[in-house]
């Protein structure tokens, strides 16, 4: 008997974890589209009439050679409502120095696209940024490529100060104790 409650007492507790976490992301994900509503109304239209969209946050930090970042974040369905919550990292190679909070969308047009991304999550790309933001000051001047066809990425600074020219790997994968 105490093994089995001691059991159920490490399952209650990363449940709880789990829905911290879910909780967490949604609220990222509300804030994070709210905010694209505002800056730019279209997204609006765009994340409404689509298969389904992503939103992350990621934390990323560039060193003279060498850029590392991860994250967490969720793809919603549109047409049944079904959330995936997913984790992501990368790394890469070029030159720069900074760190740098920042929150992306995704637009998915259509669903094999989106369904690709849920089961593989892989994205390869080049980056070029400058940008520099601390709570509503500064800016930031940004080029993030290789968004597959059927994807339409949107990405936005949080808080950071960054100078960088990168390659970098990405990968985006289920996060089976969230969901």
């Amino acid at each position: 008997m105490g093994a089995v409650a001691f059991s159920q007492a490490g399952f209650d507790n990363n449940s709880k974890k789990a829905n911290k976490k879910r909780d967490e992301i949604r609220e990222m994900r509300d804030e994070l589209l709210a905010r694209a509503y505002e800056e730019k109304p279209s997204i609006k239209k765009e994340v409404k009439k689509a298969e389904g969209y992503a939103a992350f946050t990621n934390i990323g930090v560039n060193i003279i050679i060498a850029s590392a970042a991860g994250g967490s974040g969720i793809v919603v369905d549109n047409k049944n409502g079904k959330e995936v919550f997913m984790k992501m990292g990368s790394g890469g190679v070029g030159f720069g120095a900074g760190v740098k909070d920042y929150r992306a969308i995704m637009v998915f047009s259509n669903r094999e696209t989106m369904e690709k991304f849920i089961e593989s999550g892989w994205d390869f790309s080049g980056q070029a940024e400058a940008s520099a933001k601390a709570g509503e000051k500064g800016g930031a001047a940004e080029t993030a490529g290789n968004a597959p066809s059927g994807v339409k990425l949107y990405q936005f600074t949080e808080a950071g100060l960054a100078l960088q020219a990168t390659v970098q790997a990405t990968k985006y994968w289920v996060a089976k104790d969230w969901n």
